[in-house]
């Protein structure tokens, strides 16, 4: 592996735990609250940084991934909480898919990083791309779930 694609890996571990250790002091119910002003939750927020990679690698190859199709109405743009089922991932399963998720992709896709595509709308043509843009997308995430964390304390 290229030492570039090394350091996006790195990266991805790294912002991932910035997210986890973010995590740390919500409970499971209060990551449900959606405060005043705000669409989403905590849990909704999570399920949603774990399918856009996945959907940006799709949107990309054409191939499905791991992801189940149902995580699509539950976290896919444009849902909300509402769109939750029993089914669901609660905040604990998904704590951990985030968690599991850096590795997996690397396993999966660190040998194929720049394997050309057709482009995306965004004019994306590799992995190496599509997982640096969802770096970009799980920081404003992160900044959703510290935005309603300071709205339930």
């Amino acid at each position: 592996m290229k030492e570039r694609h090394i350091i996006l890996f790195n990266q991805l571990d790294a912002y991932r735990e910035e997210i986890l250790h973010c995590l740390n002091d919500i409970s499971a119910e209060a990551a449900e609250i959606i405060p005043n002003n705000f669409k989403n939750n905590i849990r909704w927020n999570m399920g949603h940084i774990y399918l856009d990679q996945y959907l940006w690698i799709e949107a990309l190859t054409k191939k499905k991934t791991e992801v189940p199709d149902s995580f699509r109405s539950w976290f896919g743009f444009g849902t909300t909480p509402a769109h939750f089922s029993a089914e669901t991932p609660s905040y604990i399963e998904l704590k951990k898919l985030l968690k599991e998720q850096p590795a997996k992709l690397m396993k999966t896709y660190g040998h194929v990083l720049e394997e050309e595509y057709p482009p995306t709308e965004m004019g994306m043509r590799t992995i190496e791309q599509v997982l640096i843009r969802t770096i970009i997308h799980e920081g404003m995430h992160l900044q959703a779930i510290i935005d309603i964390k300071k709205c339930l304390s």
